[in-house]
């Protein structure tokens, strides 16, 4: 993706068979990159306080000298799962939004300071950047914090965070 080359490796079999025996093991996610392990995972959409929370994510990058791993998660999920119900099937849908952040993402000069990748996942947004951060081992996992009357009704996407994840939370107002 954008943002780092993943160099080719040198024996292709061998990777080859790696990758089919995780993916048998693992469902269908492909193996992280070794370069981004123990690195910082940031919640992104767009939005102001993603945008500080990337903000402090790159200098908290720099200063550990690691890999930034920059999460978009497509909220996928149909209406009903938000009144309480049981969502009959999940809408898989191309989020184009992934597109567009990912080219405003490489044209950015901040970024250039620190090695970072775009993830994109689909589903929960506190299941999926909790999934990442394990994947990749992170150190933390950085998010902006939620106004206004949806946090307080359904509840923050940090503080649900903070409350399950096995990794420590850094939330930014």
């Amino acid at each position: 993706m954008a943002g780092h080359e993943i160099p080719e490796p040198a024996d292709r079999r061998k990777v080859a068979d790696l990758t089919a025996d995780l993916e048998a093991a693992e469902g269908v996610r492909q193996p992280c990159d070794p370069a981004f392990q123990h690195g910082v995972v940031v919640g992104f959409d767009g939005s102001t306080s993603s945008e500080r929370a990337l903000a402090y994510a790159i200098g908290m990058a720099r200063r550990c000298r690691s890999g930034l791993i920059i999460v978009h998660v497509a909220n996928r999920l149909p209406t009903t799962v938000w009144a309480g119900c049981e969502p009959p099937v999940f809408v898989d849908v191309p989020d184009h939004r992934t597109e567009v952040l990912g080219l405003e993402l490489a044209c950015a000069e901040h970024l250039a300071e620190v090695p970072w990748i775009l993830v994109e996942r689909g589903g929960d947004i506190c299941h999926e950047l909790e999934e990442v951060g394990r994947e990749y081992a992170a150190d933390a996992i950085v998010v902006g914090s939620t106004h206004g009357l949806v946090g307080r009704m359904f509840g923050s996407v940090a503080g649900r965070l903070a409350r399950r994840a096995q990794r420590p939370v850094v939330t930014i107002p």
